[in-house]
């Protein structure tokens, strides 16, 4: 066959969809003469552009084929790939593999040196060769290892039913893929796994109600996984991993502005977040990082919106800024930033229910204005990110309505709990603390966050008192 004979040349790079989700062709461009031909197999800026996923190969493959109808599969790999022909032709068949109601989806294509199609983790591969020395290539995403599972399927399996152009009683086939299962028998791909970090934390415990028992999600306290160890990144088989949640955070802020303290925050809130960020852009996961209202230091007068510049006070948020910054160079992330949170365990509005109870009459201070955040809804709000895919960034996430001050919450918890809401006296920051022997942490005097984006992407955000009165109904 003369150079190029069979190739279409002059097509423009062009993407197109497939039955299978995120399985994808591409025909792309070749130029020809009579010396051969050119074409870009793979261009990560072009290509990226033209909607290929920016999946990050690290090693290619080239399966060299003799003759025609040598047949290969159909195997579904824990990594994605780019398959690709550099010389021949192929009959490719995908079937998805993965959990899910596609589950069992055929899609067939022929490909040549001018198609190429990108075969997500978890959608089995297979192909035909339909011309005599056929280099079949392509790129993947993880090296190969011994400890990675795999999902097979049969090549005449009946409920696939797969065309192929050459029977396959007259072609070569390896004996394992003779003895793959039929569909009926294919154990399902699970989902990428997710990582909860901090799961003993407040937020921790409401994702475990947000995003439930399952098989994919790993909840790992302190004690499952030290996140400053200089070993990370040989903790976990990471590229098995989508997404990660850091629900952890040194939150002391006002043992933060000690020696000790400073050092603790430190640790977790900077040097911990950047070991995330390292396993989480080099694999490709998904990042979820909690930030605070205290990355601002109140002075605006309006809504803090998600891109206004930072502007700590004190040591602790001196740490949740660094962190932030660290986790937006991160591809795949999201920085969900939150106010005032109140969760399981002790918390200002459990204090007040029981001064409540106990005929306290307490003073709270009336000079800083926010609102308050529920884990509950910070799970919920993670969970709707990364269900709905929204375009990463930064998120403002609190409970909506009006501002208060912490003397009015204090007035509603005792007015919800049927107590006299006028046994609270409101004083300033600097009353309060006027007898202070240890060091305390300079205070954002505003903390309220603008709500716009999040709630533009379809997000329901509860009223402060609704959450409010939802809490102390639910959690006391």
């Amino acid at each position: 066959m003369a150079a190029g004979e069979g190739i279409a040349f002059g097509k423009g790079l062009t993407r197109i969809e497939t039955p299978i989700p995120g399985l994808v062709v591409f025909e792309l461009p070749v130029h020809g003469d009579a010396r051969g031909w050119f074409k870009e197999n793979w261009q990560r800026e072009k290509m990226t552009a033209a909607g290929l996923p920016d999946f990050g190969p690290v090693q290619n493959n080239v399966s060299f084929n003799d003759a025609v109808g040598t047949t290969r599969g159909i195997h579904a790999e824990p990594w994605d790939k780019w398959v690709s022909v550099a010389t021949g032709r192929i009959f490719g068949a995908w079937v998805d593999l993965r959990e899910g109601p596609t589950f069992g989806q055929v899609f067939t294509t022929e490909i040549d040196p001018s198609r190429a199609i990108f075969v997500p983790r978890g959608v089995g591969n297979s192909y035909q060769t339909l011309e005599p020395d056929t280099a079949y290539t392509y790129l993947v995403n993880d090296h190969w290892s011994p400890d990675a599972s795999y999902s097979f399927l049969n090549l005449a399996d009946e409920t696939a039913a797969i065309a192929w152009p050459i029977p396959l009683a007259d072609v070569e086939i390896s004996a394992k893929d003779r003895e793959h299962p039929r569909l009926a028998d294919v154990t399902p791909v699970p989902p990428r796994k997710i990582l909860v970090v901090g799961a003993a934390g407040q937020l921790g415990l409401a994702l475990r109600h947000a995003l439930g028992e399952s098989d994919h999600v790993e909840f790992a306290t302190r004690a499952d996984l030290d996140v400053t160890d200089p070993q990370l990144g040989e903790a976990r088989r990471w590229r098995d991993y989508g997404v990660i949640v850091n629900a952890s955070a040194y939150t002391a802020v006002d043992v933060a502005e000690t020696a000790d303290g400073r050092q603790d925050a430190w640790a977790a809130n900077v040097t911990g977040v950047a070991g995330l960020a390292r396993i989480a852009a080099a694999h490709g996961i998904t990042l979820v990082h909690v930030s605070s209202d205290y990355v601002f230091d109140g002075t605006l007068g309006r809504p803090y919106r998600e891109d206004d510049p930072f502007c700590p006070l004190g040591v602790y948020g001196q740490t949740k800024a660094a962190g932030d910054a660290v986790v937006a160079t991160v591809p795949r992330h999201y920085i969900v930033r939150t106010s005032w949170v109140i969760g399981a365990g002790k918390n200002f509005v459990r204090t007040m229910a029981s001064l409540a109870d106990r005929d306290v009459n307490p003073s709270v201070v009336d000079d800083q204005i926010g609102r308050l955040t529920f884990a509950d809804d910070i799970a919920r709000g993670i969970r709707h990110l990364l269900d709905t895919e929204q375009p990463y960034g930064t998120y403002n996430l609190t409970s909506a309505g009006d501002a208060a001050s912490w003397a009015d919450i204090a007035r509603d918890v005792f007015r919800l709990t049927g107590h006299d809401p006028a046994r609270v006296h409101g004083v300033s920051t600097a009353q309060y603390f006027s007898t202070a022997t240890s060091p305390i942490a300079p205070r954002p005097k505003y903390s309220v966050l603008d709500l716009t984006k999040l709630s533009s992407t379809g997000f329901t955000l509860a009223s402060a008192p609704d959450a409010l009165a939802r809490y102390l109904a639910t959690a006391l």
